[in-house]
C-alpha cells in the first residue's frame, strides 16, 4: 500500500537516474541539500496523511517506506534529524503528560518558550516512535469537531475510553490529548470512588477551556453511569437474541421443552432490558437538563436544575448500584443456565407462566408463517409508582446538591 502512495505521489520514482540522486547522503552546505531535505520531508508528511497517522515508527519508515530495490535512501537518518530540530518532528518526552497537574504543565510550557527546558536529541532515538507535528494538529482539529458534531454546547465531557476510541489508538489519544491541553482546548480530570473514572473536558469553540468545576465531576460520573447501562444492555440484547434463536431452532426439532426454556430466558432478559432502559432514560434526562442550563453559562442554575432533575425523577444512589448488580447477576447467570439446560429444570423468578405460554405460542406462530427475522421487542416503560413519605424524605434530601448527590454515587462495574 505504502508503495502505491510514494508511486502516486512521486511520478518518477522508478526513474534510476533520479532516485539514485534521491538516494545519496546529504553532503556539503545546508544550500546544497535542502531542497532535497524538503522533498523528503514533505513526502514522509503526505504518506503518514494517506494513512490516516500522526505517529510514525522510524525504523519502518527507513527501512520500509522507501525500499526501492532492497535499497534505502541513504539520507533519511539525517532528514528525520533535521525534522526534529525545525519542530516538525516530536518525541513522546517532548509532550506535555496531560495527567499532570495544571501548574505543572504551565510552567513547561514557559519553560519551552524561554528555552530554559530543552526537547531531547533524536540521535539514539532514530529505532522509535516519532510524532509528526502538523498531522498531529490536524488530528486535534477532527476531534474536536467530531465533538462538536455530537455536542451543542461550548465545551463537553467524555470519558477516557470514549476520548480514545475517537482518537483510534492509545498512543494518538495521549498525543491529541497532550496537544489540546497544552494550548489550553482540554483538561484532563478523574474521580477516585468507588471505581476510577479518566475524563477529559474539551473546549469545542476558539476560547480556552475552563477550569474543572464540581458539576463536572458529576457530569462525568452520570456519563461512565449511561456507558455502563449501555453496555449492559449490548449484552442483554445479544442474550436475548441468542435465547430467542435457541427457542426457535428447538421448537423446530420437535423439542417443546427445550424451546418453552428458552423462551423463559428470553422473557427474563425483556424484564432485565426494561428495567435498564427505565435507569438509563432517568440519567440521560438529567445530563438534557444539565447542558441546556450550562448553555446559558450559568453553573449555579445548572447545579440547581440536576438537582430538581434528581428530585423529580426518584433517582436513587442505591437504586442504581443495586440494579446494577441484578443485571450483572442475570447475565452472569447465563452460563449456567446453558450448562444446566439438559438435566435439571429452570427456575426464573418474576417470570409468569401466562406470559411465557403467550410469548410461546408467538413464537409457533412465526414457524409456521416462516416470517422474516424476528426484532427485539421494545418494552414499555411504566411510570414509577408514587414512593412512601420516608422514601420521598430521602429523595428531597438527596436533591439538595447535584454535587453531594453524585458525590455518593456508587456504580457496578460493568
Amino acid at each position: 500500500m505504502v508503495e502505491e502512495l510514494v508511486r502516486r505521489e512521486v511520478p518518477d520514482w522508478d526513474d534510476e537516474e533520479a532516485s539514485t540522486a534521491r538516494f545519496k547522503a546529504f553532503s556539503g552546505q545546508r544550500s546544497d541539500w535542502e531542497h532535497k531535505f524538503l522533498f523528503w520531508r514533505d513526502l514522509i508528511i503526505k504518506i503518514a496523511r494517506h494513512l490516516g497517522i500522526c505517529i510514525i515508527d522510524a525504523s519502518e519508515v527507513k527501512n520500509v517506506w522507501f525500499s526501492r530495490e532492497g535499497l534505502t535512501p541513504l539520507c533519511i537518518n539525517h532528514v528525520l534529524r533535521e525534522m526534529h530540530a525545525s519542530g516538525d518532528i516530536l518525541l513522546k518526552e517532548d509532550l506535555v503528560d496531560p495527567t499532570s497537574r495544571h501548574l505543572y504543565q504551565v510552567l513547561r510550557r514557559v519553560g519551552h518558550l524561554i528555552g530554559v527546558t530543552k526537547s531531547q536529541d533524536l540521535q539514539g532515538k532514530l529505532e522509535g516512535r516519532l510524532i509528526l507535528k502538523t498531522l498531529l494538529q490536524e488530528k486535534c482539529a477532527n476531534v474536536i469537531k467530531t465533538l462538536a458534531e455530537s455536542h451543542w454546547t461550548s465545551t463537553c465531557i467524555i470519558t477516557m475510553g470514549n476520548f480514545q476510541s475517537i482518537c483510534k489508538a492509545p498512543d494518538e489519544a495521549f498525543a491529541v490529548l497532550s496537544h489540546l491541553c497544552e494550548c489550553g482546548k482540554a483538561r484532563y480530570f478523574s474521580i477516585r470512588k468507588r471505581d476510577f473514572i479518566e475524563g477529559v473536558k474539551v473546549s469545542l469553540v476558539s476560547a480556552s477551556v475552563p477550569n474543572i468545576s464540581s458539576l463536572d465531576f458529576d457530569v462525568l460520573h452520570l456519563i461512565c453511569t449511561t456507558e455502563k447501562f449501555q453496555q449492559q444492555l449490548d449484552v442483554i440484547d445479544k442474550r436475548w437474541e441468542s435465547s430467542r434463536k435457541m427457542a426457535l431452532s428447538s421448537l423446530k426439532l420437535g423439542n417443546r421443552q427445550v424451546a418453552y426454556r428458552y423462551i423463559r430466558q428470553a422473557k427474563m432478559f425483556s424484564e432485565s432490558r426494561a428495567k435498564c432502559i427505565s435507569f438509563l432514560e432517568r440519567v440521560e434526562e438529567v445530563l438534557s437538563l444539565i447542558a441546556n442550563a450550562e448553555s446559558t453559562k450559568k453553573v449555579s442554575e445548572a447545579i440547581q436544575v440536576g438537582a430538581q432533575a434528581i428530585k423529580e425523577n426518584k433517582f436513587s444512589v442505591e437504586e442504581i448500584y443495586t440494579h446494577l448488580q441484578e443485571l450483572e447477576e442475570n447475565v452472569a447467570s447465563q452460563k449456567q443456565v446453558d450448562e444446566a439446560l439438559e438435566s435439571a429444570a429452570i427456575k426464573y423468578v418474576d417470570v409468569e407462566d401466562e406470559d411465557v405460554e403467550e410469548e410461546f405460542n408467538k413464537l409457533e406462530k412465526e414457524l409456521a408463517e416462516e416470517p422474516p427475522k424476528s426484532k427485539m421487542p421494545q418494552p414499555q416503560i411504566a411510570k414509577p409508582a408514587e414512593d412512601d413519605v420516608s422514601e420521598e424524605v430521602k429523595t428531597q434530601e438527596s436533591a439538595e446538591s447535584l454535587s453531594q448527590a453524585m458525590s455518593n454515587l456508587r456504580l457496578g462495574a460493568a
